[in-house]
């Protein structure tokens, strides 16, 4: 079994700078490079416990999303594995759906050592946020932003994102259009209801309370609440499904009621996901720029593991706007 001294021999330096490259000491990035290609050849693996115990935190780095089973979260993954592992670091995942699961899995995440935390957090009461501020660990938010909360917060220009859709809407003659939201009082829940209630009064559109909706980013909600809209004795002409999960269940919905998309029910999304070019027909959508915001999350998150000195990084807010991306499944009216 090969040993540190074995390494050291190969790379032709010390056993204490060998040593001080695995435990993130002061190496120089060619060094270390040398020392890992090393290691390689010889077939060295360092103790990853030990190195735990020694420093306080392990090279794992945590992402906890509100549903990793949303393709959202899952390519969010993608990047941030891609970046983590580049770092000679390992992501685990921990998926919360809901307050108490996820002050669980932050708990147990700090008792694992993680070295850092990625998350879209689900909760809204002062109390988790001061929970939240309370962990020493280095941690960037994303998707869900909690007011007065001093962390790093990386996400998308959610109330833009459906105004620009509902705009759309509008602007092809749409005047009786439904909105269904994700969870109630979640961040980009109330942000994207926001956009939708700007650019209905902006159009001086009626806002029927009945066709303003929340199916908690389920699309099995989704499928309930759409069949309810359209089995109404008012029905709209349009709806605004502020996810792709809900979408699909709206989508499914509509065909399962004997209705088509776009001739007899407009339909329009935020987010996408490769597979959904499969979706008939291809939906209009508000696309986040998920490879840019995933990046930019860990990025910040490692060079908050990396660093010192936390506290001379200030807090951080990165919001990119999103873009429309038309589809085939809104329907012109204005003939």
């Amino acid at each position: 079994m090969a040993t540190i001294r074995d390494v050291a021999k190969r790379a032709g330096v010390s056993i204490s700078t060998v040593s001080a490259a695995f435990n993130e000491g002061r190496v120089s990035d060619e060094t270390k490079l040398r020392i890992a290609e090393a290691a390689r050849a010889v077939g060295y693996a360092p103790n990853a416990l030990a190195q735990s115990l020694k420093n306080g935190r392990s090279r794992l780095i945590a992402l906890v999303p509100g549903d990793i089973t949303n393709p959202f979260f899952s390519n969010w993954l993608i990047v941030v594995e891609k970046h983590a592992l580049a770092a000679n670091r390992a992501v685990i995942v921990s998926n919360s759906r809901g307050v108490a699961l996820e002050r669980t899995a932050l708990e147990l995440l700090a008792a694992q050592r993680v070295s850092g935390i990625l998350i879209n957090p689900q909760g809204i009461s002062d109390d988790y946020r001061n929970y939240l501020a309370s962990i020493t660990i280095p941690m960037v938010t994303f998707d869900q932003y909690i007011e007065g909360l001093s962390l790093d917060y990386v996400g998308t220009d959610n109330v833009l994102a459906s105004r620009i859709l509902t705009e759309y809407l509008l602007r092809l003659g749409h005047r009786r259009i439904a909105f269904i939201g994700g969870n109630p009082g979640l961040w980009t829940t109330e942000r994207r209801l926001e956009g939708f209630v700007s650019a209905m009064q902006r159009a001086d559109a009626p806002i029927e309370p009945d066709f303003v909706l929340f199916a908690n980013y389920d699309g099995g909600e989704a499928y309930t609440e759409t069949v309810r809209l359209l089995t109404g004795v008012e029905r709209p002409t349009a709806i605004l499904a502020s996810n792709n999960v809900m979408a699909l269940g709206a989508l499914q919905a509509i065909s399962d009621l004997g209705f088509r998309c776009p001739q007899d029910i407009s339909l329009t999304s935020i987010d996408d996901v490769p597979w959904m070019g499969l979706v008939k027909p291809r939906l209009t959508l508000a696309v986040q720029p998920l490879q840019e915001l995933a990046a930019i999350a860990i990025d910040w998150l490692l060079e908050r593991i990396e660093s010192r000195d936390q506290a001379s990084i200030p807090p951080r807010r990165m919001i990119l706007p999103p873009k429309i991306v038309l589809g085939e499944s809104c329907a012109d009216l204005r003939a």
